[in-house]
């Protein structure tokens, strides 16, 4: 007998939650721009020197390599998944960015074989999370080690300096922004298309909400989620190719840590860890109150260590709130 499967649209989750177009459900969208704009004011009163115009645009360079891999943090976390290795696979694209500019002295091959990177190894934990079941956290966690490792082999364990002119795309300006924030920006409007307006986007937000229904209505999950590895892992390595520019040399050190930078932006910005919720401008808004409070903090002279105290605290707190609110909602619906 045949089975007849349910329309794929049927179990699509639309990505913003105020469809009866109320004030309340509206305002808990955005608020997350509201406590940006007061986090910057609060910054701006602790410190006259916030408001600089070369502060601000040092915070907009800073933020911009974060919030890249923070996007593709944010496709993933809402299809229920997460990835632990960027900062490793932007350290592995970005060195081997370097080495291939030193070799041709194009930097279009440099970016190719960077994003290749990003590519094989996003495929990578996505073919073995899908095809044999392994927990996302304990397969990217493997790949961030194996990243790492094949970055201190590739480069014998030494910075490669005297980069050339490759710098250029991390401290260099087009019509007068930093070329970092001009793709920061791009990615952001891509990959907002990518999830509001595609079907890959919409199969997203239905796998992070049931996987199960997205199943039975004909989506083809493991597909969905490789490709979610996968332009994780381009953006990854975009981010490292723009970060080493920017170092002006290959350190095989850099980037430790950013993926968690990258998740609390996300998370910040209201992408729900429990999956199926979660938009590219809450990101954007996390990760730049992510940036905005290191500055502050660095302008205050606040030991470093205080800073993971306070990342810590936050994450915390943001991922609590998101299960309170998520239970309210349940609760609401139920009655």
């Amino acid at each position: 007998m045949k089975v007849q499967r349910m329309a794929p649209s049927l179990a699509v989750r639309r990505p913003y939650p105020f469809e009866d177009g109320s004030f309340r459900n509206i305002a808990q969208a955005y608020a997350i721009i509201i406590v940006l704009f007061v986090i910057c004011g609060i910054s701006a009163f602790l410190t006259p020197t916030f408001l600089n115009s070369e502060n601000l645009t040092n915070i907009m360079r800073q933020v911009s390599i974060i919030t890249i891999i923070a996007f593709g943090e944010t496709m993933l976390i809402i299809a229920g998944m997460v990835d632990l290795a960027p900062g490793s696979v932007a350290a592995l694209a970005g060195c081997i960015s370097i080495g291939t500019y030193l070799t041709t002295h194009s930097i279009l091959l440099a970016v190719i074989s960077a994003t290749a990177v990003g590519i094989v190894t996003g495929l990578t934990s996505g073919f073995i999370v899908t095809k044999f079941r392994v927990p996302s956290f304990i397969m990217t966690l493997a790949m961030m080690t194996i990243a790492r490792g094949l970055t201190f082999i590739y480069t014998k364990g030494f910075p490669i300096y005297d980069i050339g002119a490759i710098n250029y795309l991390g401290k260099g300006n087009l019509i007068g922004v930093p070329i970092p924030v001009v793709v920061m920006l791009t990615v952001a409007g891509y990959s907002a298309v990518l999830l509001n307006k595609t079907r890959y986007g919409r199969y997203l937000y239905a796998i992070g909400g049931s996987e199960e229904a997205a199943v039975a209505a004909g989506i083809k999950v493991r597909r969905i989620k490789i490709l979610a590895f996968i332009v994780c892992g381009v953006f990854s390595a975009i981010g490292g190719v723009l970060l080493m520019a920017r170092l002006n040399s290959g350190q095989p050190a850099a980037g430790v840590g950013y993926e968690f930078d990258a998740i609390t932006g996300a998370i910040i910005g209201g992408t729900s860890f429990t999956g199926g919720v979660g938009t590219i401008l809450g990101t954007l808004a996390g990760s730049l109150i992510v940036g905005v409070i290191n500055n502050v903090l660095n302008l205050l002279s606040v030991p470093s260590y205080y800073q993971q105290v306070l990342k810590g605290v936050i994450i915390v707190v943001a991922v609590v709130l998101d299960l309170r609110t998520r239970t309210l909602r349940s609760r609401n619906v139920v009655s």
